[in-house]
């Protein structure tokens, strides 16, 4: 059928070209009227075209020329006659040459159904099936439970007479306990006072083999004793102690009071060629730097910590030495000590930011501590009141009114009330910018929270109103 609509086109086109002669002569039949099958007849048979098989095609019977002529000249031309362009023509041959290919059809993949999981098997509201787990001697889960054994110093303390020995408690539980055990007994006797109960536990523990010898033990016996100044009542070779007696002796007397012999005992460690653990080093540091007179003694130690290769340091112990030194003017290890805990993959606390940005303050390095405002801010950490007071007191030396003032109503939203250090810093930086007004709403603050200014921010203040009076009259 496509075959037979472009030779029909093609054939209208071949009679358009006809010449004039026919076309008079074609008149003289069409005023005679044809019958049915010769008013429609068939085209003329066009020449093959190249790429068409013509053997699957049906055979056209071809009428006479003349009266074609005549039927084309009887019906009105058409102007808008389609005229099929030969390249139109090939794309349309080429159809029939072969078979059209097909998209091939997407496969598709069935996933497999997930394998049934156990907890959706079994029916809701049963518990969960436990018949190859390893069940816990009972002895087992009392020697290591810290209620118990604190059970058993509260025992031992409530024994009817200072003469009635331990033994009477602990040989109840004696088949529950193991090595290390009685080390959490010790230590709260210390905490309640009794070196004595706490000795006579530990000469009980030595009659038991499975108790003893136990470093635990003897440590924590050693650290109540030297607390209490009862060092003397216990015999042992101090060459032979482990490393853990020896940290559990200077902690003893460091508790006690007896900085004088733990520097000693640290004096030994180190010609002993004893590497003791770092928190050692912190805690004596801390005692020493009570007494403004030993500060000598607590520069030496800063000197040996800085020394160590493997320091070992909690967030506490980092902060309060690095207050020290700041104290004591070493703010080189302030910045070493910051450094170092950054560089150990731990975020740094408020408090940490705080003492780090007093430090660069107090070095007057103003532009440095406002370096680390901004970290602490990266870091969305909630400033406290120290925190609050240290930033405005770097704003007021920086001159900064703006943040100053953005800083104090931070301060006001969080709930905080503001310090007399704090009201003084503000009335002074807006002293220095002329801000009359702003200084008397902060002298009202003052006055609602019962303080009262200092004479020389007074006398400042009275400057000012002066200067503005006399201002003015002009």
């Amino acid at each position: 059928m496509m075959h037979c609509a472009v030779s029909s086109s093609l054939f209208i086109f071949h009679l358009n070209l006809q010449p004039s002669s026919i076309r008079e002569t074609s008149k003289v039949y069409a005023k005679k009227k044809l019958t049915k099958n010769l008013r429609n007849p068939r085209r003329t048979k066009l020449p093959p075209e190249f790429g068409v098989n013509l053997f699957l095609r049906k055979p056209i019977t071809e009428p006479p020329l003349l009266l074609v002529e005549e039927e084309e000249e009887v019906q009105e031309p058409d102007d808008g006659t389609d005229v099929w362009e030969p390249n139109e023509i090939e794309a349309i041959s080429s159809l029939f040459q072969q078979r059209i290919p097909q998209k091939p059809e997407r496969v598709v993949r069935v996933r497999p159904l997930p394998l049934p999981q156990p907890h959706k098997l079994r029916p809701l509201g049963l518990p969960t099936p436990k018949n190859n787990i390893k069940k816990s001697s009972p002895s087992k889960l009392v020697c290591k439970d810290p209620s118990f054994l604190i059970s058993l110093a509260r025992e031992i303390k409530s024994l009817p007479s200072p003469d009635a020995d331990v033994s009477l408690v602990l040989n109840k539980w004696a088949s529950f306990l193991r090595k290390g055990s009685l080390s959490t007994t010790i230590r709260e006797l210390g905490h309640m006072g009794l070196p004595e109960r706490a000795l006579q536990t530990y000469r009980w523990a030595e009659k038991h083999s499975h108790l003893f010898p136990d470093n635990r033990i003897l440590a924590s016996t050693i650290q109540v004793l030297a607390k209490h100044h009862e060092l003397k009542l216990l015999k042992f070779d101090n060459r032979l102690a482990s490393k853990n007696v020896i940290e559990a002796m200077i902690k003893g007397c460091i508790e006690g009071g007896w900085l004088n012999l733990a520097r000693k005992l640290l004096l030994i460690a180190k010609s002993n060629n004893r590497v003791l653990d770092s928190s050692i080093y912190v805690k004596m540091i801390l005692e020493i730097a009570k007494n403004p007179d030993k500060y000598h003694l607590v520069v030496a130690l800063l000197d040996e910590l800085k020394d160590r290769e493997d320091l070992k340091l909690s967030q506490q112990d980092c902060t309060s030495v690095m207050k020290i030194c700041v104290k004591l003017g070493r703010f080189e290890l302030v910045e070493c000590l910051f450094d170092w805990y950054k560089d150990s993959n731990r975020e740094p606390s408020v408090v940490m930011y705080t003492t780090m940005i007093h430090s660069r303050y107090s070095e007057e390095k103003y532009r440095e501590a406002m370096s680390i405002v901004w970290e602490m801010e990266e870091s969305n950490c909630l400033l406290d009141l120290p925190a609050y007071r240290v930033v405005i007191k770097l704003f007021v030396a920086l001159d900064d009114l703006g943040r100053a003032m953005r800083y104090y109503s931070k301060l006001k939203e969080a709930g905080f009330t503001p310090t007399y250090d704090i009201y003084r810093d503000m009335i002074s930086v807006y002293i220095a910018s002329g801000r009359l007004t702003k200084c008397r709403e902060i002298c009202k603050e003052v006055e609602d929270a019962g303080l009262r200014l200092d004479t020389d921010t007074s006398f400042r203040l009275l400057q000012l109103e002066n200067q503005t009076m006399s201002l003015y009259k002009y």
